[in-house]
């Protein structure tokens, strides 16, 4: 072969080669290295046992009492008296994505909180499955 022929040949191959983007395959072709790893968000970690207040604007307040160890994803409230809407009948708490989920003695949900402020876990905000605002706040 001349070198003529040979170096038509490998500009050819480079070209061929550049153009390919594996559209024929269904998209982009990714090879492990330029594949981007997704970073998992951590999920906070509350301690949610204690004394806390439950107030809903212009519905009233009462204090909760939590159960659970530091680091808990769940466990039991004993509400006071004169707790705003059905929040009397708390009875369960769950953590989940961040978020705390109030639930009935029914198991049913009656309200979901966000932290609130700067990242502290004294501080929750949300709605009642009712719609009205709620927030809670450590005591």
């Amino acid at each position: 072969m001349s070198t003529k022929l040979l170096t038509t040949l490998a500009l050819l191959s480079l070209f061929a080669a550049a153009g390919c983007t594996g559209d024929r395959l269904g998209g982009d072709l990714k090879f492990p290295w330029q594949e981007e790893k997704k970073k998992e968000e951590p999920r906070p970690v509350f301690s949610m046992g204690g004394r806390w207040m439950l107030t809903s604007p212009n519905r009233g307040q009462c204090v909760m009492t939590f159960s659970g160890p530091p680091k808990a994803t769940e466990g039991t409230i004993a509400p006071g008296g004169g707790c705003p809407g059905s929040f009397f009948t708390s009875r369960r708490w769950t953590l989940e994505n961040g978020n705390v989920i109030v639930r009935d003695h029914n198991g049913e949900q009656l309200a979901q909180l966000s932290p609130s402020g700067m990242g502290t876990a004294n501080f929750f905000e949300g709605k009642a499955t009712t719609g009205e605002s709620i927030m809670l706040a450590r005591q």
